[in-house]
Order: structure tokens, then sequence, then C-alpha cells
């Protein structure tokens, strides 16, 4: 067994994992409750969400190029707080919140399928999760080739969506907007915000990319952009084309964009919401293996972790292990509750993250390849923590 991952991700796969992680099934279900708070607004709600998370993606940005390693965001605490135990910690949570949440979006994209093809559910999830978990195993090119397909299906979708919605009949707020309601506006950017949660995905990849501190920055920051765009363009199709109340009550809000605007079933982006739930759980997999690698160079207990396969390049246990996981948790697990305590966990993480650079930057200013003003650190720790709490608060209430 090597100790190495392979070199063999450029620029623009990378991109392609980075939109794929982002741009998931959630997108599918989340512009109806994002209208359901900001009204025809919605739109303004995605780009401030996406102006919420860009501070600590360019945080990620520059440690990315500090510390090109897997277990990313375990690195950067661990250098940055000077606390070997809390990086470990980190490291565990990253992995929990990946294999939890390729769980119910494995369940949720199992939830699409049932709807279109008559086939049991737990068969479903083991067939479809064993699948994934052998593509994780054999390669990491031939991992992410799969998820950029899957990626180029679901953003054609959402394409046609944002085209249908384009035909439709406006409905009347669209004709005339009523007045902004910013505390709505903001309570959907909050919402959104957890849309825009995957670009920390990217740099767990950083040990199987070429020329990493080049490539890493540039994909981190083209996706948030890509991402961003893709989301609010959705959001204006949908508010133009759905009466508000229809659009937040529904849980498949984007088929009644495309009924408004062409009519049918819409049946078809049932089957783009699997492919990209298929695309989301792939992600995680990858993502989840490469930590548990990571910080198997950093944990005595857990180092068996950190070895690749001689001929596939990849960690293989750690994605058998991630696999298993994944599949047990959408098979036995209820997994609604937690999926929403991932996003607290990972808002607690960018919390550290930024703590991490602002401390780094005052200890070590250097000169890494993709450097950020200290504003953007200390702005990202505010907006996370604000998250955090306004994440709290929503579970609360």
């Amino acid at each position: 067994m090597a100790e190495h991952l392979k070199r063999r991700i450029g620029l623009g796969l990378l991109t392609a994992y980075g939109v794929g992680v982002m741009v998931g099934a959630g997108i599918y279900v989340l512009v109806g409750a994002v209208a359901g708070d900001a009204g025809i607004w919605a739109p303004l709600s995605f780009l401030l969400a996406g102006v919420i998370a860009a501070p600590t993606a360019l945080s990620y940005a520059e440690l990315s190029t500090r510390f090109p390693e897997a277990a990313g965001e375990a690195a950067y605490v661990g250098q940055g707080l000077n606390s070997q135990a809390l990086a470990l910690l980190v490291g565990l949570a990253i992995v929990m919140v990946g294999a939890i949440s390729a769980a119910a979006v494995l369940r949720g994209g199992v939830g699409y399928l049932a709807g279109v093809i008559d086939v049991p559910f737990n068969v479903a999830v083991i067939g479809l999760g064993l699948a994934l978990t052998a593509v994780a195993v054999i390669g990491v090119m031939e991992s992410l080739a799969l998820a950029a397909v899957f990626t180029v299906i679901e953003v054609l979708g959402l394409v046609l969506v944002v085209w249908a919605g384009g035909q439709a009949d406006p409905v009347a707020d669209w004709q005339a907007p009523p007045t902004i309601i910013w505390s709505g506006v903001g309570a959907g950017a909050v919402l959104a915000f957890f849309a825009f949660i995957g670009f920390e995905d990217i740099v767990n990849m950083a040990e199987e990319v070429a020329h990493p501190e080049r490539v890493l920055p540039r994909a981190i920051l083209i996706s948030l952009i890509l991402t961003t765009l893709i989301y609010t363009a959705v959001a204006v199709a949908a508010v133009r084309a759905v009466p508000q109340g229809v659009l937040a009550a529904s849980e498949q809000p984007l088929v009644l964009v495309w009924q408004a605007g062409q009519g049918g079933s819409g049946r078809f982006l049932s089957l783009v919401a699997v492919i990209a739930a298929l695309n989301g759980v792939l992600a995680q997999i990858v993502m989840a293996s490469r930590v548990l690698f990571g910080i198997g160079r950093r944990s005595a207990v857990l180092s068996m972790f950190h070895h690749a396969h001689p001929r596939f390049g990849t960690p293989v246990l750690a994605s058998l292990v991630i696999g298993g996981a994944v599949i047990f948790g959408a098979v036995a697990l209820q997994v609604g509750v937690l999926a929403e305590v991932t996003s607290s966990i990972l808002l607690a993480v960018f919390v550290l993250v930024n703590i991490a650079l602002i401390v780094l930057k005052r200890r070590d200013p250097g000169a890494p390849a993709f450097r950020v003003p200290m504003a953007v650190p200390v702005v990202g720790a505010v907006l996370s923590a604000g998250a955090l709490v306004a994440n709290f608060q929503g579970g609360l209430s």
C-alpha cells in the first residue's frame, strides 16, 4: 500500500466537482422554501447567500495554498490553533457530515426514483450505494469524470427550468412587485446559505490535484460564482412563473415552473433530481474518504486509513468504510434531523477555519500563492457565527 494519492486532477474536473457538490438535489426543493420567506425577492436571497459564503470560501482558498493536503480543515485548524486534538475532532466532524449528508441525499434520490420506477426502497438504496462506492474505489479520475457527467445533466435540467420559466405568463407579483421586506430576504438568505455548502469539499482533494497551489483557489472561486449565478437564475424563473404561496407549499417546485411554461408532467425533472442526488452521494463519499485518509496521518488509532491502493491510487479502506456508513444510514436511520445537525457542525467548522487563518496571518504573513486581506477571515468568522446562531434558533423554533 502506498501512502500517497495520485495527482491526476486538473482545474476543469475539480471545478465540475465543486459545482456538482453545491448544485445538488437541494435546489429542486429549496427554491420553494426560500420563496416562502422572501417572496418575489427570493433571487436577492440567493445572491445575498452567495455574498455571505464568499469570505469563508476566500479563506479556504488561501489556506488551500498554505496547506494543500487532504483533511484540509483538520490541517488548517491544527496548524492555526496549534491543537492536534482539535484538528482530529474537526476532521472526524467533516467525515461524519459527509456520511450523514450522503445518506440523506441517497434517501431523497431513491424517493424520486421510486416515483418514476417501481423499485423496492432498500434494494435501490443498497444497489446504488454499492455502485457509487465501487466507482469511488476504482479511481479518482473515474469518480470525478462520472461526477462531471452528472453535473452537466443536472445543470442542463436547471437551464431547461430557467427557459420554461421565461416562457410562462408572469404572475401578478412579478408584474407589480410588492415592497421589499428585508427581514424576509434575510431569512431566505440564511436558508439559501446552506445550498452553498460544498465549496469546502474541494480542498480535501488537494493531494490528487496537479499544481494545487494554483488550481485549488481558482476551482473554489469559479465554483462559487457559477453556483450563485445558477441559483439566482433558477429563483428568478421560479418566482416569475409560479405564485409564491403555491411555490412555497410544493415539494417539487421546479416541476411547477416547467408545467407553467411548457405544460406536461415535468416527469423528466424527477430523473434529473435522481442524477443530482447520485452526484451528491458520490462527491461526499470521495470527499469523506480523503478526509479519513488525511487524519490517518495524524492519528495512530486511525493510521490504517492512511493508505492508497497501489493500482487504483485511492484510499480503498476509507472509501469502503464511508460507503458502508452511507448505505447503513440511508437504510436504517431517520436522517432528517441529523442532516440539519450537519449544517450546524459545518458552520462551527467554518468559524474555526476563519479564526485559524486570522492567527496564521498574524503569526506568519508569508506570501502564499493566493492571499486575502485580514478583513476576509474576520468577516467570514462573524458571518458564519451569525448563520450558526440563526440556524440554532431556527432549530429551536
